[in-house]
């Protein structure tokens, strides 16, 4: 089942904010929306039982997307060696395979500039504040600059060959610098360029979604997808010297054992911790809890975000992404959660019905965990 990460911000979201439910105590009458739930004394297990299971089910599945690309995908050989191989259908030499490279940067460029800092901006300026504020993707926690920032170091790293900001000698980056220097410092300027730009928007974005500092971010993420869509890649495609097997099975070798299976064995290895770090917070709360787990989950978040720039493979075909990254919330039925402590509405199965699908993505994730740990950048606290 082919899925897409939910990045519409839909009817139902708007209506929702407006929205009001009994909080957690029923012990009297008061009404809160949503988006203003706290963490109290009287939800606390309910608190404590739902972070467990959204932690848990990212952990099984950054578990799951690790085992796909390094030991076994669908019953048959790992994902990476088929890959190498070039034994997938879509992917049958080894430009077919370093297009796609290209072709995952060039879309995580064009969703950083475009979506998740181009539609808020959007928003805004047309006098939807209320919409626009609640696009911003990672407001909860105020991480959204480094979530996009994350982004732009994943086509870094798929450009470099490397996850540490060095060029390997078996890269893109080497080879295009080997052939055609200028072109290599383009990309790479244009690479620093939209990552600088992003960081240089006021913290948080949520509260500075009408500035300069966005336009230059927006435009920056458009000029680094013109150069890898229409200089990079025709650039390799288009010459035989350089678009042979011989000359690129060692780029796309690296980027495998190098790039894409060291970052997915972090985000499997961060999220076990992270997962524990919850475990923790829910035996024992207290606020230094409640802080460690924010720093968990903003360390396990770091390669899932490092990782966007390929998101093709087991994470596509397997659901993964909308399962660990879905966004917007459905908020109301968070909250409804929080009630019915109903896990069964978190999880899906192959044939269910996409509404069903999507529904279960909605309410687990990185991003209602995000909900539950943080309010307005901070850490809960323990009332």
């Amino acid at each position: 089942m082919q899925m897409k990460k939910n990045f519409f911000y839909v009817a139902a979201l708007v209506l929702g904010l407006s929205f009001t439910m009994t909080a957690c105590s029923s012990d009297d009458d008061e009404v809160i929306a949503p988006e203003d739930i706290d963490y109290t004394t009287e939800n606390a297990d309910s608190w404590h039982n739902y972070m467990r299971n959204v932690a848990a089910l990212l952990r099984t599945d950054a578990t799951s997307l690790y085992d796909a690309w390094n030991t076994s995908y669908n019953g048959g050989a790992s994902y990476a060696s088929s890959f190498k191989a070039h034994s997938i259908s879509d992917y049958t030499s080894a430009w077919n395979c370093i297009e796609q490279i290209i072709d995952g940067c060039v879309e995580i460029a064009n969703e950083v500039g475009e979506t998740k800092i181009g539609d808020p901006y959007s928003k805004y300026v047309a006098g939807n504040t209320k919409e626009a504020l609640y696009a911003v993707e990672s407001w909860y926690s105020w991480h959204s600059r480094d979530d996009y920032t994350n982004n732009i170091y994943s086509i870094r790293n798929a450009y470099y060959g490397s996850t540490t900001g060095t060029v390997s000698s078996n890269s893109i980056s080497k080879l295009i610098a080997d052939n055609n220097a200028a072109l290599n410092t383009k990309v790479i300027a244009a690479i620093n360029a939209a990552a600088t730009a992003i960081q240089d928007i006021d913290q948080p974005f949520r509260n500075n979604i009408n500035s300069s500092e966005t336009v230059v971010a927006m435009d920056a993420c458009e000029a680094l997808e013109t150069v890898l869509d229409n200089e990079l890649k025709p650039y390799i495609r288009d010459n035989n010297s350089i678009n042979t097997d011989a000359v690129l099975e060692p780029i796309v070798q690296n980027y495998v054992d190098v790039v894409v299976l060291p970052t997915y064995k972090n985000l499997k290895e961060k999220n076990d911790a992270l997962y524990n770090a919850i475990v923790t917070l829910a035996n024992n709360p207290t606020n230094a809890n409640f802080e460690a787990a924010c720093t968990a989950w903003i360390t396990a978040r770091e390669p899932w975000e490092e990782s966007e720039a390929f998101l093709f493979g087991p994470v596509d075909s397997m659901g993964l992404d909308p399962n660990m990254d879905s966004w917007p919330l459905d908020q109301n039925a968070i909250v409804q959660i929080l009630n019915s402590q109903n896990w069964s509405n978190l999880e899906w199965t192959e044939g269910d019905d996409d509404a069903k699908v999507e529904s279960a993505q909605n309410v687990r994730g990185f991003h209602t965990l995000e909900f539950l740990l943080f309010k307005d950048g901070k850490a809960r606290t323990v009332k």
